[in-house]
Formats: C-alpha cells, structure tokens, sequence
C-alpha cells in the first residue's frame, strides 16, 4: 500500500515494507523508473529486519508539489533537500541509503552533506554527484554518443518528444541502457503509469539542462549547490556497484571514484546486469545493503 507524507515542498508517495521499529532504509529509484525497481530488494531487506521506505522521487507516480509555486526543478540540490526533508517527516534520525541514477544521487548527496543522518551506503555507478562546473567538457565520444538523450533534452524539440512519446521513449532507455534485461510488457506496464504525474516533463527537462549549466536552478537550493560545487567526500560505510552491461555508464566512467569515498569503501561489478541494477539483481543490491549494515554496526 502506498502512504503519502508532507515532507518539504513535496508531498510524498511511498511504500513501506517490514517491521516500524527496525532499523530504517531508503531506496531511492532513477529515471526513467519507479518504486518498483525495488519490488525484491524491500521484501528481502524487510525480512532480514530493516523497516524499508521507497518514496517516488519528484516528478514520479502520486508524488505531487504542495504549492503550485514551487519551481519544478530536476537539480541535484532539490533531489538531496527532497530526501532530507522525507526522512525529516517521518522522524528518521538517520537511516542507510540506497539509490542508483537520479535517487543514487541524492543519497550521495545527504551521505556527503549530513553524514551524520547516513549509517551507510550503497550507490550504484559510484560518486553520483555532479561536478556542474566540469560539464562543459567533452568526454570521449565512446560515452558522449550515449548521452544523446541529454542533449535531446536540451532543445524544444526533445521536450516536445518527451511530452508526446514518453512511454515510447522511456521504454527505449530501458532497452538500451539494460541490453541483457530480458524485461516483459507486465513489467514495463507496472512502472510507466508513473511517468503521467504532471511535472514529470518540466523536472526532466530540467535536469538534463542543470547539469550542463544551461538553466538556473531553484534559489531555495542553491546553499546545497555551492557545497556539491566543492565535491564534498563521502565519510559514511559505501558500497558501489556498477552493472556489467550498463547500456548509459561505462565502467571505466567510475573507476577513479574511490578518492571520494573517505571511509570504508568496497566495489563491487555485478555481471549480466544494466543500469537499473536492484530490479535486475535484487539480491546482489540486498547483499551490499547488508554488507553496509554489517559494518555500520
């Protein structure tokens, strides 16, 4: 069943799995997913204890604005606020975080910024935080050809095509960025319903033009973009994972991310899987949570 709780300038829909007094876990989804990413991974955590918390990020499923003023920012700044302000809402005095793409970021980011919340880590594709101020760089073209989706993004013509195919377009990252997921319409079905929440476009659109300097971000973020501007290290117990197949992150793309990981920091590659990781090895996701919550004891 999903809940929903006023947390910050969202009011938040998420599912909540196991026991209320165990020790708590947020799993944050990317795009272009939803909570269900983690339908194996929270039952597996849950049994082993954990009260488990899987909010649908802004922009996504039942997850709404409280004011219609409120800019409809993608930032990373908003992503971190907006997982502070959850765990703020329900009382969570610290929590271990586990995310990949867009919600790997925020957990990254409060990780990074108030390790004192963070028991532990698990980030998929390593240190998820954007160096903006770097994103004018070319990289290698074996990974800029990847990204044409982001540069999509930056003309109107790639908002229009999301506005209009968004089913179409998400299930074709689903495929490319996950080549060996043999994933079937149910599957797809269960998650793209999401993708109709009304700001799902414009905070989109948004963070594929914020992190490329192209747009200004929201001013009530932008203290926590000043300090992600400084790479902050991340001190808590991580794990990070990469996927083998990952169609989008190119494993040598992580590789030289150890130097922001402070504390105790464990790599892991995970063979025959892509970029949205927990639903395609929920056990190998469950595993390194667990492995965090070991060494966080």
């Amino acid at each position: 069943m999903v809940k929903q709780i006023d947390a910050g300038v969202l009011n938040v829909a998420y599912a909540e799995h196991g026991d209320p007094a165990g020790a708590p876990v947020v799993l944050l989804h990317g795009f272009p997913y939803d909570i269900h990413a983690y339908d194996v991974v929270a039952p597996l955590l849950a049994g082993r204890g954990h009260r488990v918390i899987v909010p649908y990020l802004r922009g996504y499923g039942p997850t709404r604005f409280r004011d219609d003023a409120t800019p409809r920012s993608g930032e990373q700044a908003a992503l971190g606020a907006d997982l502070l302000a959850l765990m703020d809402a329900l009382g969570l005095g610290h929590a271990l975080l586990g995310g990949y793409d867009w919600g790997g970021r925020a957990a990254c980011i409060v990780a990074a910024l108030w390790p004192e919340r963070v028991r532990g880590l698990v980030s998929v594709n390593g240190y998820n935080i954007q160096n903006i101020a770097r994103s004018g760089r070319p990289a290698a073209p074996e990974t800029e050809w990847r990204y044409w989706y982001q540069y999509y993004f930056h003309g109107e013509r790639g908002r229009a095509g999301l506005t209009q195919n968004r089913a179409a377009l998400c299930r074709l990252l689903w495929r490319l960025w996950s080549p060996t997921w043999a994933f079937d319409d149910a599957t797809y079905a269960a998650t793209v319903g999401s993708f109709d929440n009304p700001d799902f476009v414009e905070i989109v659109i948004h963070s594929y033009r914020h992190r490329y300097a192209l747009v200004p971000g929201d001013p009530a973020v932008a203290g926590i973009e000043r300090r992600l501007a400084a790479q902050p290290p991340i001190m808590v117990p991580t794990v990070t994972l990469d996927g083998l197949d990952d169609g989008v992150m190119g494993i040598g793309e992580t590789a030289d991310d150890a130097r922001h990981f402070t504390g105790w920091h464990e790599h892991r590659h995970i063979p025959g899987t892509g970029h949205n990781l927990p639903q395609e090895a929920p056990a190998a996701f469950a595993d390194a949570i667990l492995a965090v919550a070991d060494r966080a004891a």
